[in-house]
């Protein structure tokens, strides 16, 4: 059956309502005329007619065409008829199945099997078979964004419009009897059977047996809800044709079902400590979605047993039936799919993150003394290594020589500090986001925890202050006396007016340095997720435990030194590696500039400051004071953006990996701003208060003041 007019045309200087009712008259018209078969035509013409005409995003288009066509239906006994008709010939002629056992669901090929299927198949769609239902979906919401006006529609619209459609002495207004056993649920009992399985396969999956070993020594409860489900379908069917014959022990396969859903949990708690990788991620996530699938379908099963009538299914029915549209519509959506598995991916990774972020948020004045003395450490390398770049650049080495002296020159000199216990300020935020992230999930939004929340941001803030001064207060006289020592050994200034020029010019606010500390800022970000990778990695495999049954180490170095490398391996590989390859990107970022003709380069606080410092020392501290005080403030602009640009990336990761969406961030912006208008220097200086709470957390009483929460997590 063919539908091929446009009544929009037809109406086009008539008010939208009246347009909209005319075009579902019309509609209904055709379809109580049309004496086809076709029932998927009808279909097809009728979500055409109310998918909004705009964009998928005008859902009170859709909803108001829905809610129109329901009220016309009764009007239209014929067309009902009909749309009736055609919508049991869905459920009756073509298989279901498919639909409830994979639909939505993660297929067993694995992460980058499934993502080579849905690039292929996003270039050349997959053949629609008639047969299968799941088909069939495509072919009705054939548009890509269908399921956003479909989802859009509240619930309780579409259950009016399905049970006006399903009106009708043989199915809704009368129970089934026994002498015939709905296709339908037939389909849906097959379904389960097949879930089940797939649940008890992935049960014993070696990545889950290997983080949780209990699953080999006791009966697994994915196996027991396989024995339980199976007698459980066919008691079922049993006594859909005989009332009287008894279901079976519901609440057991119920139990069954939970302790499932325990040991997921579990093996997320450990995979979170033990490490995880991307077929573990993938394996769990597919596990979640097949027991989550067999709840549902359960539901369906228990409220037909409680009526034996369609139209009291219809509240869950309708709620898996979005989940399939919306399923559908994505199921060839890479974004969608990475998305899924690298935000759990990334959840597993930044938990050891924002253990490692808590370090960088001081409590009280002896830790907050302490970061400004390991900030200044940090500072006093950092202005040597800004010397070794200024030295590699003026050997006019060869470009891709000197752009690997500039990786390790920056990755050697980060992991240095990092190796003798200094602080780099940048790159705090990208711990102390994830730190932050983790207790934003613990309140979840609550109010009586916010103000501690608000709490920790303060003193995040503080800390990061403090780096930023350590690293600053040595920074830049460590260069001018550096500069003035080479002068004195060698009667030559280290960089000559046109270096130094050159040097306060690349700081000015208003040349690129905003920019390139944006740069800066991205590669910070990508050097916290390394980190964490890496000490992913370490966990995950055993690095720690391989590396104590060497035995050359121990004849080599001694068995007290392999022990004391063993443990240090263990707790500083991340943030080493993490140094490292941010040497690299910050060294790898201007050779890409050069390579791809690209205005691309760097800004870092640190460097920047020791730069001016260099300049200075050069201009025999001749520069003007105008000029000073502007590159100066273009080193703070640069400080800000890096600082801003990696805690924000690194946030959004932290937070998009543990599902937050917090609503409550105007709240929280607030009561830090009353926090800073009220006592404006505890963003620089710590309280005398949280001496106070740190002693009280420390002998066991409940703090109770700013100092009182402890670290972020």
């Amino acid at each position: 059956m063919a539908f091929a007019w446009n009544p929009l045309k037809l109406f086009r200087r008539l008010p939208p309502e009246l347009v909209r009712k005319n075009r579902l008259e019309a509609l209904l018209a055709h379809i109580a005329a049309d004496s086809a078969d076709d029932h998927v035509s009808i279909w097809v013409a009728l979500v055409d007619a109310v998918r909004p005409a705009r964009a998928a995003h005008s859902a009170e288009d859709a909803v108001a065409a829905l809610s129109e066509l329901t009220r016309m239906l009764p009007d239209a006994p014929d067309s009902r008829r009909v749309l009736h008709t055609a919508l049991l010939k869905l459920f009756i002629r073509h298989k279901q199945t498919s639909l409830y056992v994979s639909s939505g669901l993660l297929p067993s090929t694995g992460f980058f099997s499934e993502t080579a299927r849905r690039v292929s198949h996003r270039l050349l769609p997959d053949v629609v078979a008639p047969v299968y239902l799941k088909d069939l979906l495509t072919v009705i919401f054939h548009r890509r964004d269908d399921e956003i006006w479909v989802e859009a529609i509240p619930d309780e619209v579409w259950v009016d419009f399905f049970r006006v459609l399903l009106k009708d002495n043989r199915t809704a207004e009368r129970p089934y009897d026994g002498k015939n056993f709905p296709t339908a649920l037939s389909e849906i009992l097959e379904a389960l059977r097949i879930l089940s399985y797939h649940v008890s396969a992935i049960g014993l999956d070696p990545e889950l047996v290997r983080i949780d070993p209990q699953l080999e020594e006791v009966e697994s409860p994915f196996l027991a809800q396989n024995a339980e489900v199976v007698p459980y379908l066919e008691a079922y069917r049993a006594w859909w044709g005989n009332p009287e014959s008894p279901l079976g022990d519901e609440a057991h396969l119920g139990v069954m079902l939970d302790q499932c859903q325990e040991v997921l949990l579990r093996v997320r708690k450990r995979s979170s400590r033990q490490g995880t990788s991307l077929t573990l991620t993938f394996t769990l996530e597919r596990l979640r979605q097949h027991l989550d699938r067999i709840h549902e379908l359960l539901g369906l099963l228990r409220e037909l047993h409680q009526t034996r009538t369609i139209a009291d299914l219809l509240p869950q029915a309708v709620a898996l039936f979005k989940q399939t549209v919306r399923a559908e519509c994505r199921r060839n959506r890479l974004s969608d799919y990475w998305s899924t598995n690298v935000s759990l991916l990334s959840l597993r990774m930044t938990e050891s993150a924002s253990k490692r972020g808590e370090k960088y948020i001081t409590a009280n004045r002896r830790e907050y003394f302490g970061m400004l003395g390991s900030a200044a450490l940090g500072g006093f390398i950092i202005a040597l290594m800004s010397a070794l770049k200024i030295e590699i650049g003026s050997l006019h080495l060869a470009p891709l020589t000197e752009a690997l002296c500039f990786c390790l020159n920056y990755g050697i000199g980060f992991a240095l500090i990092h190796f003798l216990g200094g602080t780099v300020a940048t790159k705090q935020p990208a711990m102390t986001a994830n730190a932050i992230a983790a207790s934003i999930g613990e309140t979840r939004g609550k109010a009586s925890d916010l103000e501690n929340l608000a709490a920790v941001i303060v003193r995040t803030l503080r800390s990061q202050f403090a780096a930023v001064v350590g690293n600053l207060a040595l920074s830049i006289p460590i260069s001018i006396l550096f500069s003035l020592a080479f002068l004195h050994l060698t009667g030559y200034a280290f960089i000559d007016a046109d270096k130094a020029s050159h040097l306060l010019a690349d700081a000015h606010p208003l040349s690129g340095a905003p920019f390139y500390a944006a740069v800066a800022g991205v590669c910070l970000f990508l050097s916290g997720l390394i980190a964490a990778y890496y000490d992913n990695l370490t966990v995950y495999n055993r690095i720690p435990e391989r590396l104590a049954q060497l035995r050359w180490p121990r004849r080599l170095f001694g068995e007290s030194f392999a022990q004391r490398l063993t443990s240090h391996i263990e707790n500083n590989l991340g943030a080493l590696m993490g140094n490292f390859f941010f040497g690299f990107l910050l060294g790898g970022a201007t050779a890409l500039g050069v390579l791809f003709g690209l205005p691309l380069d760097i800004r870092h606080i640190a460097f920047s400051a020791a730069y001016v410092g260099y300049a200075a020392a050069a201009y025999n501290f001749a520069v003007p004071l105008g000029l000073l005080a502007i590159t100066f403030a273009g080193v703070l602009l640069i400080g800000l953006i890096n600082l801003l640009v990696s805690f924000a990336l690194a946030l959004y990761v932290a937070m998009r990996s543990r599902g937050i969406t917090f609503a409550q961030g105007r709240v929280l912006s607030t009561l830090v701003l009353r926090r800073f208008l009220k006592r404006p220097q505890d963003l620089f200086f710590p309280p005398r208060s949280a001496e106070t709470s740190a002693a009280s957390s420390e002998n066991g009483s409940a703090p109770t003041n700013e100092g009182s929460n402890g670290h972020a997590a």
